[in-house]
């Protein structure tokens, strides 16, 4: 391990490996190494990173993959350089705001597999982000700042415990990928549809029952749905015979038309009987034509011949 160093700090080279050296702090010598551009300290037992690395201000890429940091390294906050961070396969808990507001020029997050519960608002600093890894963590929410990272290409939330994404997700229009198998999603925020650079989505292992409006819009190369409790759609025959509808169904429509009218008699009477107008309470209209109906309404569908499709 020294000679590496050393074959770094007298040749001037700009790349230090030290990964999987069975160390458990990095040497103090690094810090003298103020030319690197790349330190990889992988597969080791790191528990803490040293302030002095504030002397690599040209580092660009930092590997901490597979170490024991149970903290997000402070110091980090400060390497404005970094492009590549990776962390994973630690024991993180908490992504600190102010350090991640400090790493402005990242291209590349890699957080899986440690134990983050949350991201921090302050995430919306990291503007040049492309690429965004926090698989098999304890998410249980994403922040909805992550709409402000136009940039990004690819995002894998797969294992964790989301039960939604956030609307602003369609403002990163730049996103090809997005992996979040395997969490409690019930649904996709509306305007995904207008990814339209969206090749690969995997929502496998999921809540879902249905996708957003003009999902179908999107250009998928792969999608991954399967276990989910998706409605089965399928086309059936049928023959669409004139409905009888029961006479309490035709008099709840009548009052229900009638209520609507603020000087009809029946709107005026109705608060005087409370049990009926806690049966109309269960009421709706059609979203098409607006009419209103108790329990069932038919006359704005219209089944299709599938001899003539």
């Amino acid at each position: 391990m020294a000679e590496s160093v050393m074959r770094v700090l007298y040749g001037k080279g700009t790349s230090l490996n030290l990964s999987s050296k069975k160390i458990n702090k990095v040497p103090e010598c690094v810090s003298r190494l103020t030319n690197l551009s790349a330190l990889l300290l992988n597969n080791n037992c790191i528990t803490a990173l040293p302030a002095e690395l504030l002397s690599l201000q040209h580092l660009a890429e930092l590997n901490l993959g597979n170490n024991a940091l149970k903290e997000f390294p402070a110091v980090l906050g400060h390497l404005e350089s970094l492009k590549k961070l990776y962390l994973f396969s630690n024991q993180i808990t908490v992504v600190p705001p102010e350090v991640i507001g400090g790493l402005q020029n990242l291209v590349v997050l890699n957080l899986n597999h440690n134990r983050i519960q949350r991201l921090p608002p302050e995430i919306k600093s990291l503007r040049r982000l492309q690429h965004l890894s926090v698989l098999d963590n304890k998410l249980e929410e994403v922040p909805a700042e992550l709409g402000h990272l136009t940039k990004l290409s690819e995002i894998n939330l797969t294992s964790n415990h989301l039960s939604q994404l956030p609307q602003q997700l369609y403002q990163c229009k730049e996103l090809t990928k997005l992996y979040v198998a395997r969490n409690k999603l019930n649904s996709l925020p509306e305007g995904i549809g207008t990814l339209t650079k969206l090749k690969v989505l995997d929502v496998a292992g999921n809540k879902l029952s249905m996708f957003p409006v003009e999902f179908h819009l999107l250009p998928l190369n792969e999608l991954y749905c399967e276990g989910n409790m998706l409605v089965r759609c399928e086309p059936m025959t049928s023959v669409q015979d004139e409905e009888v509808f029961s006479l309490k169904e035709l008099v709840a429509r009548f009052v229900l038309r009638e209520d609507r009218n603020r000087s009809s008699l029946i709107h005026r009477m109705l608060p005087h009987y409370p049990i009926l107008t806690a049966l109309l309470a269960s009421g709706s209209c059609c979203a098409i034509c607006h009419g209103p109906f108790l329990t069932i309404w038919l006359e704005c569908v219209h089944f299709i011949s599938l001899r003539k499709v």
